[in-house]
């Protein structure tokens, strides 16, 4: 073989490699800030810098109708989103992963107890947060959102089933469920320590009049 054709194969084989560190980001697991500020994922841990890792957090959706690789990714790396009403970034947040097809847990902070496991949970009262597997990012930017999907290798466009639907929001302390009546609707309570009435014998069934 020829110097000319080994180079000419040579050069080939350095753009298939350069095409495939640039399509490495889907893999990745880490996120690397470089001096400039400049981000990139990897899959393996830098030695000379700090670095964020993406991590199961244990819980499981139900994924059974989604196509092979949104299920894997949902199940490897759920998704929560923390939200709250009158929150704009909460539905710029919520309006992202709908449209990236990202399906996704919400929950929902209403009341001061909602305030209070949240932050027992997450360490902050900024919403929103999301939660990708166990990493945490609070507040939305598009650019750290994004890149910790493409980390948790999610599609970069939907792949969602036309009729899927997205859990309804839930509360994320769940609502007390209301105590069951006392007294069947239309019965009178009873005043406390009231005694109940003596049933009045009724003649007819008893015809003989007799006493127990």
């Amino acid at each position: 073989m020829s110097q000319n054709r080994m180079s000419h194969h040579t050069r080939w084989a350095t753009l298939l490699g350069a095409l495939v560190l640039a399509s490495s980001p889907a893999m990745a697991l880490y996120k690397v800030v470089g001096p400039d500020g400049k981000v990139s994922y990897t899959d393996r841990p830098p030695a000379d810098q700090p670095s964020q890792s993406l991590k199961t957090n244990g819980s499981m959706a139900d994924t059974a109708s989604l196509p092979f690789e949104l299920r894997q990714a949902a199940s490897r790396y759920p998704v929560t989103l923390y939200t709250s009403s009158d929150c704009a970034p909460c539905d710029q947040g919520r309006n992202a992963l709908k449209a990236r097809g990202v399906p996704f847990t919400e929950k929902t902070v209403q009341t001061a107890e909602d305030d209070k496991v949240l932050q027992a949970k997450e360490g902050t009262r900024n919403l929103p947060v999301l939660r990708i597997g166990s990493q945490q990012l609070k507040g939305f930017l598009a650019s750290d959102w994004n890149g910790y999907l493409d980390a948790a290798e999610y599609p970069k466009q939907s792949r969602l089933p036309p009729n899927y639907q997205w859990p309804k929001p839930v509360p994320l302390v769940p609502v007390a469920a209301k105590p069951a009546e006392l007294n069947p609707p239309g019965q009178r309570e009873l005043a406390p320590n009231a005694t109940p009435p003596t049933p009045r014998p009724d003649p007819q069934a008893n015809p003989a009049g007799i006493r127990f």
